[in-house]
């Protein structure tokens, strides 16, 4: 297996999922496989479907013919479902994010600690990357990237710093990228400040938000009663879909009821507070640091 990530919490997960020995699972972020594998070690007769549109994970397939990789975004869950002739599962887990693979790997560009092209991409065939966004959005649209996807006060001001310094040289490479945006940085807090700016970037390239509430839709008609859904997320702005989801069965925090005024939701939360890595964890896996789960059970 090729070094991806530890998973995070990934007992918990697996737990989470309540797994039936002969049921069918999806893991909607096989990355690495560590999912994956405790799923199958729990599963006899069962069989587990994974996606991934990152064309590296192909090498951390496990020699098992209960599983199989289908190499797309998990927006497109149900209808690679539906081809392979499965109707409902008995649960689905996401790992949400970039993995520390994709992270540590240079030409990918998804850190601003690492030298390299802005890329971003998860999926690297994907014809739109972070150059392309640098290189093309206008300052509306960039204040527009910035402001909701890295919570980022100066938003406007970095903008239109990002405007003027590309007219003087292209910000291709991830050092001139920083370099170019130090006005904007503060000192007192520069390492958070990037991060910000690259999660926004990052987001926006891969429309991440949009892919979660997409697969979170199909959840409803994928995951068959008394199944469960698993979900780890690493920052505020997916914790919260995944949250309201849950919660309210929607994004706009919509209270539906029925016509005796009970609440009508797909699914109801199994841990009503959200899980989070214990001390150990965090001290092993840097990753584990903004880590949440959340569990929920399709209502039957």
């Amino acid at each position: 297996m090729s070094n991806y990530h530890i998973p995070v919490l990934l007992k918990q997960s697996v737990d989470g999922l309540n797994i039936d020995p002969a049921g069918t699972y999806v893991d909607v972020t096989f990355g690495g496989g560590g999912h994956a594998r405790e799923i199958l070690k729990r599963l006899k007769g069962g069989r587990l479907v994974g996606f991934d549109q990152d064309p590296e994970a192909a090498k951390n397939i496990p020699d098992d013919d209960r599983f199989l990789l289908v190499r797309q975004n998990f927006s497109y869950l149900w209808n690679n479902l539906k081809y392979l002739g499965i109707d409902k599962v008995d649960g689905l887990i996401a790992d949400l994010g970039v993995s520390s693979h994709q992270f540590d790997s240079a030409e990918r560009g998804f850190s601003f600690r690492m030298t390299g092209e802005m890329d971003m991409r998860m999926n690297p065939d994907a014809e739109f990357s972070a150059l392309d966004l640098i290189g093309s959005y206008s300052e509306q649209e960039m204040t527009r990237v910035f402001s909701a996807y890295g919570e980022i006060k100066n938003a406007r001001t970095l903008s239109r710093l990002i405007v003027a310094k590309r007219e003087l040289k292209a910000l291709h490479r991830i050092e001139d990228f920083v370099d170019a945006i130090k006005e904007c940085t503060p000192n007192y807090n520069e390492y958070k400040y990037l991060a910000k700016v690259f999660q926004a970037i990052r987001i926006e390239v891969n429309k991440e938000l949009s892919g979660l509430q997409i697969l979170l839709e199909q959840t409803v008609d994928v995951i068959r009663g008394g199944g469960r859904l698993v979900v780890l997320t690493y920052h505020s702005l997916e914790d919260r879909m995944v949250k309201n989801f849950v919660k309210y069965g929607n994004f706009e925090k919509n209270m539906e009821t029925d016509f005796y005024g009970n609440q009508k939701t797909p699914f109801k939360a199994v841990n009503r507070k959200v899980i989070l890595p214990d001390a150990s964890e965090i001290t092993d896996n840097s990753r584990a640091r903004s880590a949440k789960l959340r569990i929920a059970e399709r209502r039957i």
